[in-house]
This record gives structure tokens, C-alpha cells and sequence, in this order.
């Protein structure tokens, strides 16, 4: 095919037919056919040469340009493409580094195997240009709610038709066991919009939880106009979920609402998940009140909440233990995903059971540490003293309200207390020194005894050991592995030290040490009241 013959005006109309039936850019596709016929130009006149294509958008003709680029004397590597300064000079008059010398070319007769590459890489750049429209069209479309129609099946996959393009719902995006004919409606939630080398780029989901939440948008008007706020979504996609809702306006009830009357407003929600049954809960700030709404329907004696932990113990009376933890654990598991935090549930007899059990052990410690009967031993832990250290160093008066305690009784309690202590941390150290706590360790002010014989124990003998320590790995944390919590036991933590504690002795050794300095500290301290202090005003 002659570039020169008559069909010059067609390259245009061609653009023009093939832009229309893509959507995108008319000079888009001419610019790919320019492209295409510098390609084959070049397997005409060599690789080597850089031969461009322009084609005149009025006309439609093609012209051919060998272009040569000017550079420094000794900066030619290729002769073709390339020429130096000096030898510009029989074609320009001043030439400078950078500067083009073109020439025109004979136009190339396009045989079969040239025409088919050029086809090729015309059909390739549309292909890109359609995925570029997509994209740009999709992206801000992200997290919202589409209509679309089934065009086929893929390995368990389906391709939605939506609209001005294509869109996948893979297989573990769908409920449960849907299936899809071609040409079926179908309603997804928009997950992610990428920009993909091939295939679709629009990926939809039918089990993401901010499905069921788009779905209340678009049925209850006041989460809409955002009088009523969707908090938190859990779902067991196709079996059960749990929402969590607010309202900022007091004459409107949040719950209510999103029932519809007669149901029917979660009822539209519930058909469209095919079934999915749904737990419409008020959401409060209080994380117990919240926890106790989020485990209905079962019903909570008591909440004991570890924020450090970030777990929570949830005690139900025994009947109700089968119905808080639900079928395959699915009640406990949703308030959790809602909660965002661990929950462990016990029966009001286990829970009975454990605090037994402690206050026999607290008994015991203190029967056997203060030489005292189990009477008296219990009183102490029944007035809540937990350790030696609180009935040795606490004022004698709380000592005294105890029923049949007098003075002579506390003083001897304190005393012995204290003498056991003493004992305690002089074997203490004794056993730190033994394995070879370093005097600058000692002498830090913050670490008992039985401090240093456990970081003497954990290889931490000198105070540069103890300043390159995190703060976790002294006071212990939780770490997120492959979705599990997993508890992180710290040096100290056995001696009740925080995260806050054992950061602050840190940065005491490293200020000790001259790796930090002091001044900076006393900033950041400062920005942090500052910050604190606004979001109180605020």
C-alpha cells in the first residue's frame, strides 16, 4: 500500500471512525499511525536512522523526515542519527549542540508484513488510550456504588459491562455461591480503580463491608444528608453483619431509621446481600456500653477493659455463652471486626472461679511472706492490697480500718513487710552483681533490684545495654502478625512498668549517656502539651 496514492484522506477518516467507536482522541490515533509508519520506514532504511512521520491533519498526507541531531566533536555515537558540530556546518549556517538537521524522504510503500506491524502498534496505542479513558473516567469513582451488566464468566471471575468500559468481579468478592448469567443486572461496590498493563482495571466487590454502607446511603435519606452516621461495619458476607449508627439529631432514632417502616428500608439492603442478616446497632463513645450493644443479642453482666492490651473481657451469664460466642464463633468475631479490639468471653462461673483462685494465691503470698494466720491474710486482700510492697509502704491509716486491726497489729505487718523486702533486695543484687551488673547500671536511678537481676538475666548489664532497648522490649506489647495479635513479653513487665515508664528511663540513660540532648526532649514535651492543651480547647 503507497502512503502517496489517493488514499491519503482515508488515514483521517480511519482516525476518525476508530476514535469515534473508542471514545477517546482523534489525535490520539493519529499519532499511533505516525508511529506505526516510522516503524516500517525504518525497516526500509535501517534501524540505525531516526526517521519521523507527520501527517498533515487537513490533507492526510504523510511526510517522511531523516533527522540528525548536532553534538559536541566527540560525543557521535552513532553517524546515522548523530553528526558534529563541523560537519553541520555544510547544512546550517551556525550550528549548535542540540540543534536538528532534517531532511525529507522518499515516502514507503507499505508491503504486507509492514502494513500488519502497523496495524499492530495502532491497535496496541488505541488499546492504551482506551485503558487511559477508563482510568480517568473510574478513579474518582472509587468507593461507590455502580450498575452494571454481566458480559461473561472467566475462571469464576465475571466482566461487568459498565458502560464506557469493563469492569472484574473476582470469584472471593462474591457472596457466597451467586451466580451470573450474561446479560444479568448487577449492583457492586467500586473497591479499587488501577492502572493495569492488561485487562480490566475496575475492580468491584459485592462482600466489602462499605457495600452494605453505600447500600443505607442510597435507602435511608438521613444517613444521606448525614443526620445519621454509619460508625462501623462488620460483615460475614451472605450470612450476617453488624452496623454500627449515630445520630447528631436527638429526635431522630438512628436504629429506627435504618429499619424503615415495617422493616422496609433494611429490608431492600438484606434482599439485595442475598439474605444477609443484619444487626443495626447504636454506636456510643463509652467502649463498654458500645461492646454490650454490639454482643446482642446475648446479654453482658460485666466489662473488663485492658487498654493497653487493646483487649476487652466480656462476663455472661452461663445460659448466654453460646449465644454471645454464635454459630462458628460469628457474634463475637463481628463485635470484634466493630470494636476493633480482642474479645475474650467467659461464663459468670469461670469468672468466679479465677478471681477464687487469685484471692487464694494473694492469700498465700501473704501468709507466707508476713508469717501471718489465712484470717488475717484474707482481710488484707479483701481491703484490696495485691502486693508486699502496698502493705509495707502504705500509710499506717488504711492499715487501721481494717475491723480488728490496731497499732500494734500495722506496725508489725509494715515492719515484717519491709524486712522481707530488704531481704529480698539484697539477694537481689547479689545475684545481679554475680552476673556482672556494670556500676553505671546500678547507680540509674528507676531500677529496684530485682530489675537489674532480670536485665542481667536478659544479656542488659551496662547502661549503654540498657539505653539501645525499646520501649516494648521492656514493658512488653502487642504485635499484629498475618491479622493475629501476638503478645511480646517485655523485661520488666513482670514489675508492672509501662510503655510510658520505660520510654521515659530510656531516654533518661540516652540524656546520661550525651546521645540526646536535653533541650530537644524538653521541646517535643513542650509541642505535646501545646497539642494536648488545643485539643482540649477544641
Amino acid at each position: 500500500m503507497a502512503i502517496t496514492s489517493a488514499n491519503q484522506l482515508e488515514l483521517l477518516q480511519t482516525a476518525e471512525a476508530v476514535a469515534r467507536e473508542k471514545m477517546i482522541d482523534p489525535e490520539l490515533v493519529i499519532q499511533a499511525m505516525e508511529e506505526s509508519l516510522a516503524r516500517a520506514a525504518k525497516s526500509r532504511y535501517g534501524a540505525e536512522l531516526d526517521i519521523r512521520v507527520a501527517i498533515d491533519r487537513r490533507t492526510g498526507r504523510a511526510t517522511f523526515t531523516r533527522v540528525r541531531t548536532v553534538v559536541g566533536d566527540d560525543d557521535v555515537e552513532n553517524y546515522q542519527s548523530q553528526m558534529n558540530v563541523k560537519d553541520a556546518k555544510k547544512h546550517l549556517a551556525d550550528p549548535k549542540v542540540g540543534d536538528e538537521i532534517i531532511e525529507e524522504v522518499p515516502p514507503v510503500d507499505l508491503g504486507r508484513i509492514a502494513a500488519q506491524s502497523a496495524k499492530q502498534v495502532i491497535l496496541q496505542k488505541v488499546r492504551e488510550a482506551e485503558r487511559d479513558r477508563q482510568y480517568e473516567e473510574f478513579k474518582d469513582r472509587k468507593g461507590t456504588i455502580i450498575n452494571g451488566q454481566v458480559k461473561r464468566e472467566e475462571y469464576g471471575n465475571i466482566i461487568v459491562d459498565i458502560g464506557r468500559g469493563e469492569a472484574i468481579l473476582r470469584r472471593n468478592e462474591k457472596i457466597g455461591r451467586e451466580s451470573y448469567r450474561p446479560n444479568d443486572r448487577i449492583r457492586c461496590y467500586i473497591k479499587d480503580v488501577r492502572r493495569e498493563a492488561r485487562g480490566p482495571q475496575v475492580f468491584l466487590s459485592r462482600t466489602d463491608p462499605q457495600f452494605m454502607a453505600e447500600l443505607f446511603k442510597m435507602e435511608v435519606p438521613e444517613i444521606y444528608d448525614n443526620i445519621i452516621e454509619i460508625k462501623a461495619v462488620a460483615r460475614d458476607p451472605g450470612s450476617r453483619a453488624k452496623i454500627a449508627v449515630i445520630s447528631y439529631d436527638n429526635s431522630i432514632d438512628p436504629v429506627g431509621a435504618c429499619v424503615g417502616m415495617r422493616g422496609s428500608r433494611v429490608q431492600a439492603v438484606v434482599n439485595e446481600l442475598q439474605g444477609e442478616k443484619i444487626d443495626i446497632i447504636p454506636w456510643n463513645e463509652d467502649q463498654a456500653t458500645f461492646l454490650v450493644n454490639a454482643l446482642q443479642p446475648a446479654e453482658v453482666s460485666k466489662v473488663v477493659i485492658d487498654e493497653e492490651a487493646g483487649k476487652i473481657e466480656v462476663v455472661v451469664p452461663d445460659e448466654q455463652l453460646s449465644l454471645a460466642i454464635g454459630r462458628r464463633g460469628q457474634n463475637v468475631r463481628l463485635a470484634s471486626q466493630l470494636t476493633g479490639l480482642d474479645i475474650d468471653i467467659v461464663t459468670e462461673t469461670d469468672e468466679s472461679a479465677r478471681r477464687q483462685a487469685e484471692f487464694a494465691e494473694r492469700t498465700g503470698l501473704f501468709m507466707e511472706t508476713l508469717d501471718i494466720d489465712e484470717m488475717m491474710a484474707q482481710l488484707l486482700v479483701a481491703e484490696g492490697f495485691v502486693t508486699l510492697e502496698e502493705v509495707a509502704y502504705v500509710d499506717t491509716d488504711e492499715l487501721l480500718s481494717i475491723d480488728g486491726f490496731d497499732e500494734g497489729t500495722a506496725g508489725e505487718l509494715q515492719t515484717r513487710a519491709r524486712e522481707y523486702l530488704e531481704a529480698a533486695n539484697t539477694k537481689a543484687m547479689e545475684a545481679a552483681r554475680a552476673l556482672g551488673v556494670d556500676d553505671s547500671l546500678v547507680g540509674f536511678e528507676g531500677l529496684t533490684p530485682q530489675m537489674l537481676e532480670a536485665l542481667a538475666n536478659d544479656g542488659i548489664k551496662t547502661l549503654e545495654d540498657f539505653a539501645t532497648c525499646a520501649d516494648w522490649e521492656l514493658a512488653g506489647g502487642w504485635t499484629t502478625v498475618k491479622g493475629v495479635r501476638v503478645k511480646d513479653e517485655g523485661v520488666l513487665e513482670k514489675f508492672d512498668v509501662s510503655l510510658e515508664e520505660a520510654q521515659n528511663l530510656v531516654m533518661t540513660a540516652r540524656v546520661l549517656l550525651g546521645w540526646v540532648d536535653p533541650t530537644q526532649l524538653e521541646d517535643a514535651a513542650e509541642d505535646d502539651s501545646d497539642d494536648d492543651h488545643e485539643e482540649e480547647e477544641a
